[in-house]
């Protein structure tokens, strides 16, 4: 690890641009949110041009998560088993070819295909990128790291609809042409990245066995928990509730609504790179509770906001609230687990990630059917809270 310490005997904080390890993981983390930021602004016209319905042309989001559900456990395996590089260059070649043959205008049941193969490629980046992360630092430098990586994240996430939109202008599958800059990505990793020791189990079972007795119940239940609670009222609440909300009873138009989303995402970026220097202060279990505090307040504004500058501060918040949590999430996953199990740890992270991204859209719009949307932001705000205390009540 480059853990070394400072002349006062203390781990270092500041970011090692200078490790390739961090840089390829940042780099493979830009390329991450292509897969749905990208193309959400574009599903309206690709709706139109392959003839499909409103749920047909879904299914390329939803299958797309679906897939880092059930096999993000296997690749985390797989990364534990034969090493990070050998699973996240492949992972970067197939996520760039696959997503750029969609280009070439294939059928739609072709396309759902490659999207359910893209999208395991992009469970891959989202484990071992964190993984190589934790494998290289430690201390606050592994929260300021991650905090940087979850700041990319959002960076990309608040960009590629602006470049998504844009392309789907032109044409519906030109957008998917953009996917080819993950090529240099990977042959970058090939070159420079180094590979950790592996201790290769010779059983699957094994392996899951002794994955599972590393971790601790309590602090496992702290994070993934977490993961999935504010993965869910992201998806749900900030992209779902509040477009519907902004476009129902403000009349906004598609442009302004990506704006109040896209401030959201600027805001996460803020609070992820600040990351480090509260893990000076405090540690990750308070981070993250201080996280859902602001998500909470952050919905309980929006349930309440009278006006749109109302809404549109409440939903900045939301944004700061999911920015501090996610990298002191990570930070807290990469130290249940010894090096030999800590992919096999991520893995359980994404999962739980992707369950709150597909479970989030469809759990608000069903309910909001029976109950309003601004009721579910309170009933929302309720479960947020009930996480702070049971994470105050764990962390004693």
């Amino acid at each position: 690890m480059s853990s070394r310490s400072d002349g006062e005997g203390r781990l270092p904080t500041a970011i090692p641009w200078e490790s390739p390890t961090v840089r390829v993981a940042l780099l493979s983390t830009l390329l991450a949110p292509l897969g749905v930021p990208l193309v959400s602004p574009a599903l309206p016209t690709i709706r139109d041009a392959l003839a499909l319905t409103d749920a047909q042309a879904s299914l390329l989001v939803s299958a797309y998560f679906l897939t880092g559900i059930v096999l993000s456990p296997f690749i985390g395996l797989l990364a534990d088993r034969v090493g990070r590089r050998r699973v996240l260059v492949p992972s970067l070649f197939v996520f760039s070819v696959a997503g750029a043959a969609i280009a070439l205008r294939p059928g739609y049941a072709v396309i759902l295909g490659i999207r359910v193969v893209q999208g395991t490629a992009a469970a891959a980046l989202f484990i071992t990128t964190v993984t190589l992360i934790a494998d290289t630092v430690e201390g606050v430098q592994r929260n300021t790291v991650l905090g940087v990586n979850t700041a990319v994240l959002s960076a990309g996430a608040a960009i590629y609809p602006l470049v998504g939109g844009a392309l789907a202008t032109v044409s519906w599958n030109a957008l998917f042409a953009v996917y080819l800059v993950g090529l240099p990505v990977a042959v970058f990793a090939h070159r420079v990245l180094p590979e950790p020791p592996v201790e290769r189990e010779t059983r699957t079972l094994a392996y899951l066995r002794r994955s599972v007795s590393a971790l601790s119940l309590r602090e496992a239940s702290v994070y993934y928990g977490a993961a999935f609670l504010v993965e869910l009222l992201l998806f749900g609440a900030v992209l779902t509730t509040v477009p519907f909300l902004l476009a129902g009873t403000y009349r906004l138009s598609p442009v302004l609504i990506g704006g109040v989303v896209t401030l959201a995402e600027v805001a996460s970026v803020v609070t992820s790179g600040l990351n480090g220097r509260f893990a000076k202060r405090i540690s990750n279990h308070a981070i993250v509770a201080a996280g859902f505090a602001a998500v909470t307040v952050g919905l309980l504004g929006t349930w309440w906001a009278p006006t749109l500058a109302a809404v549109v501060a409440a939903t900045t918040l939301l944004g700061a609230g999911w920015g501090t949590v996610l990298p002191s999430i990570d930070a807290g996953v990469s130290g249940l687990v010894p090096t030999r199990f800590r992919a096999g740890a991520f893995s359980i992270r994404n999962s739980t990630t992707f369950l709150g991204r597909a479970l989030g859209p469809v759990l608000f719009t069903t309910l909001a059917v029976g109950t309003g949307y601004r009721p579910l932001l309170l009933a929302a705000a309720v479960v947020s809270l009930a996480f702070v205390l049971v994470v105050l009540l764990l962390s004693r």
